[in-house]
């Protein structure tokens, strides 16, 4: 059997990544499993400089799923450059840092910055707040996703793939925004907007009063926009949105995802991402599938 994907010009061994944002920098899961055993690890956003994050509380759960207002928390590039990426090449695993910023030039600085680092690629955070429009986010508009991902592209030699936010009308045209400004791949979806409300203190429960919805809950909405982006572009799609298992990662990969990435999933159980290599690999001996990449996009539809 052939697991070995080569996704928007960087080669894993397996097409099972961890989500940004849900695994920190590998340190702690280290201590359950060998992380070369993944095919690559999505960094926790990471900025120019280092950033507080939001006020707690910042994570609360839901039904089939969890609430998360962070607010981007991280120590900058600098402190990344030193201390985690030296532990992460320590694994037979690709290493993809997702950069966020808070304008274009940041976006661009930071991109520069990480352009110098042994790094298998850059997964471009679109979903941060746009300070200089008013807080609202990059990957929002198609014009606003062509801009900032046209202007990291002149920077940035390494693949660059662009993560959507799914809080928008037409994920698939923001998707070709990200094709038509040279990106090398896709990731979606990102979280979506929600709330909680405490009914006893007639609050939020988030201090940030919205967070981002995960988990089980969003898999269907996910695996619909991965299936549509796919439909609409060229370049690679990395699908995620609640996987916890091999049997939901196929679905995204049948939908026409070339790799996923499991996050909230990670929280439930520390071994859900190398499970799922299994799985993966028992569902090819099952139905005699010599090559992973012949399963990407073949769903039938009715």
């Amino acid at each position: 059997m052939n697991t070995e994907i080569n996704f928007a010009g960087i080669k894993m061994k397996n097409p099972v990544t961890v989500a940004s944002g849900t695994f920190g920098y590998g340190r702690e899961y280290n201590n359950f499993f060998d992380l070369s055993k993944l095919g690559g690890i999505i960094t926790k956003g990471t900025s120019l400089k280092p950033r507080s994050g939001n006020k707690p509380p910042r994570v609360c759960e839901t039904a089939s799923g969890m609430l998360n207002s962070i607010g981007l928390q991280n120590p900058g590039v600098e402190y990344f450059a030193q201390n985690d990426l030296p532990f992460l090449k320590k694994f037979d695993t690709a290493i993809i840092v997702n950069a966020c910023g808070s304008s274009i030039d940041e976006y661009v600085e930071l991109c520069k910055v990480l352009n110098t680092l042994d790094i298998d690629g850059v997964e471009l955070n679109l979903s941060c707040p746009n300070v200089k429009a008013g807080c609202m986010a990059f990957g929002n508009t198609y014009e606003g996703v062509k801009q900032v991902t046209s202007e990291v592209r002149k920077v940035l030699d390494k693949p660059l793939i662009v993560k959507l936010t799914p809080n928008v009308t037409n994920i698939a045209e923001i998707a070709k925004a990200v094709e038509d400004a040279g990106a090398d791949g896709v990731s979606l979806i990102n979280t979506l907007l929600g709330m909680k409300i405490d009914i006893d203190k007639k609050r939020p429960v988030l201090a940030n009063n919205t967070g981002g919805l995960s988990g089980p809950a969003i898999k269907p909405v996910a695996v619909r926009m991965v299936y549509q982006v796919a439909q609409a572009v060229n370049i690679p799609v990395l699908g995620m949105g609640g996987i916890v298992n091999a049997e939901d990662a196929i679905e995204f990969m049948l939908a026409g995802a070339s790799a996923i990435s499991i996050g909230a999933g990670n929280f439930v159980d520390p071994y859900t991402s190398v499970n799922t290599v299994k799985g993966i690999e028992d569902y090819m001996k099952k139905y005699s599938i010599e090559n992973i990449n012949d399963i990407i996009g073949k769903v039938q539809m009715n």
